[in-house]
């Protein structure tokens, strides 16, 4: 997911900001996707884990 972020931000002077947004959001929103719904609750137990307070 950082990748896509990073590959968003290198893009931008060359693509523009608006293409670099959407890959910025587009990259992780896709690779969430992949997952299967397994894979996705693990991914959101272990990211409720990370919450301060807890």
């Amino acid at each position: 997911m950082i990748g896509g972020v990073a590959v968003g931000l290198l893009l931008m002077p060359l693509i523009g900001f608006w293409m670099s947004l959407l890959v910025v959001v587009g990259v992780p929103a896709l690779a969430y996707l992949a997952l299967d719904p397994g894979q996705r609750r693990r991914l959101r137990r272990a990211a409720g884990r990370r919450e301060i307070g807890r």
